[in-house]
């Protein structure tokens, strides 16, 4: 009788672990979040602007957290919302390079070389639909034959190389 009795506990704990490990796995948020596909564009006036690609913008309406550009190693900039003020980030609006609103905490913005390839993170405060908690790209600013420069988005296929992801101008 004692062997009939061990067993049934032991098919009755192992229900009962089961039980636990799938109440667990559905109510603990997963480990590593999100990371969704920022886009950079021309700002319009000139530099690059920020904001979520559009196919992420199908997928539901972030609330801005903080924004950060480094050149791979070091910031060049970031900004942040406080705790308890945010907006929601469309795919309409992008947050301009340097932005100055007085109100956000900040930190200067460098110049962007020509060239040079940065890298973009906009955190987020997950609102609606399947938003991720981060959206990420990687740019440059090509300068042009006239002088001027323009704003590239280096595509996640990209490949740096002897052009750097289009990021050298012709004739360089």
């Amino acid at each position: 009788m004692r062997l009939a009795s061990t067993s049934r506990e032991t098919v009755m704990s192992v229900a009962f672990r089961i039980r636990v490990l799938i109440l667990l796995l559905f109510a603990w948020p997963p480990a590593h979040a999100r990371v969704g596909e920022a886009e950079v564009r021309e700002g319009p006036r000139g530099g690059p602007c920020f904001t979520i690609a559009a196919r992420e913008a199908r997928l539901g309406t972030p609330d801005f957290q903080a924004i950060a550009v480094w050149d791979g190693v070091h910031p060049v900039w970031k900004m942040a919302m406080p705790k308890d003020h945010t907006f929601s980030l469309t795919y309409g609006m992008c947050v301009p390079y340097g932005g100055r609103v007085a109100a956000l905490p900040r930190t200067a913005s460098a110049p962007l070389l020509p060239g040079r390839v940065y890298n973009l993170r906009i955190d987020a405060r997950m609102a609606s639909g399947r938003t991720a908690s981060a959206y990420e790209a990687r740019f440059c600013v090509v300068r042009q034959r006239d002088g001027g420069a323009v704003v590239h988005q280096i595509g996640s296929g990209d490949r740096e190389g002897r052009r750097m992801a289009g990021c050298v101008a012709q004739g360089e």
